[in-house]
């Protein structure tokens, strides 16, 4: 079985303090710590015994993960293991990144976000070019507010041409076409964030080969959609895979609608989609590209390494 799993536990502690984020600044008890970290490594040592799979993961956590040891260890480990074909997180990037020359570069990859007002731009940049120099596999995005435009403008002018900068629609925010074609000189594909994606009753490969995990093995079809198919530690998910339409009316975030069959990114992402990476990158199919989608289950569903 190809198998992607969206994993997010308990932690929602994060170092930052965005105004567009209720986690912003949060703590987490003590208690809470101690059984996020018993749940990433008992997630690892499953996955671990999966040699009849092929398994690839993105670590979407509430809060900032790589601050945490556990994480950075449940990365490297799970990047050295044969049937894993990528690992993925979501971070800050405020953690240090030499810990990265441990981990397999050609199977660990990093989805990072630039928050302006909370890390300075030269710092940020230089962990940037700390990742390019170990040939880390990575994206960086901004959130797509007017007063992040300048810095995005910068950090897509300074980074490799080689990095995709990617651009997300603020939550609740409507741009006008000017507005959207500033972000698109930034981010050629920002047309697939700009406005939510119609899913209801369409085909999504979410519950058929995506599925999404919480701390204590519960799987759902993917982050949006509270209904249980299982768990993960007992088995039971595995007879409830099957393709499924999307009973939700739409689809606003990136991790969601990339997996919808009605968009053609599976095939914009190929090889990259855990780490928001599009093929062929610095020059990927412009959004909106008449690309063929390929079918839930099929090769083309799990190719994330």
């Amino acid at each position: 079985m190809d198998l992607t799993i969206l994993y997010r536990g308990p932690l929602a502690s994060c170092d930052y303090d965005c105004p567009y984020c209720p986690f912003a600044k949060r703590r987490d008890s003590a208690h809470r710590l101690r059984a996020d970290r018993a749940a990433l490594e008992r997630f690892v040592a499953w996955v671990a015994e999966q040699t009849g799979d092929r398994v690839s993961v993105l670590f979407t956590p509430w809060g900032e993960g790589l601050v945490r040891s556990w994480y950075r260890r449940a990365l490297v480990e799970l990047s050295h293991l044969p049937q894993v074909r990528r690992v993925a997180i979501q971070t800050n990037l405020s953690c240090r990144t030499g810990w990265l020359a441990e981990a397999r570069r050609e199977v660990a990859a990093l989805w990072c976000t630039y928050h302006p007002g909370q890390v300075p731009y030269e710092r940020f940049r230089a962990r940037c070019a700390e990742l390019t120099a170990a040939g880390v596999r990575y994206s960086v995005g901004v959130v797509g507010l007017d007063a992040h435009l300048a810095e995005a403008r910068r950090l897509r002018a300074e980074l490799p041409p080689e990095v995709y900068v990617w651009v997300n629609a603020a939550e609740g925010h409507t741009y006008t076409d000017e507005e959207a074609a500033r972000w698109t000189e930034i981010d050629p594909l920002f047309g697939y964030s700009r406005r939510p994606h119609r899913s209801a009753g369409l085909p999504c490969r979410t519950g058929a080969s995506v599925v999404s995990v919480d701390g204590e093995g519960t799987v759902r079809r993917c982050h949006f959609v509270p209904t249980e198919l299982g768990n993960l530690y007992d088995g039971s998910f595995r007879a409830a895979l099957r393709p499924r339409a999307c009973p939700l009316a739409s689809c606003d975030c990136h991790i969601g609608y990339v997996h919808l069959e009605s968009l053609p990114l599976y095939d914009v992402f190929a090889g990259g989609v855990l780490e928001r990476v599009p093929a062929g990158w610095p020059e990927p199919p412009p959004a909106g590209a008449a690309v063929r989608p390929r079918r839930a289950g099929g090769r083309g569903a799990s190719r994330t390494a």
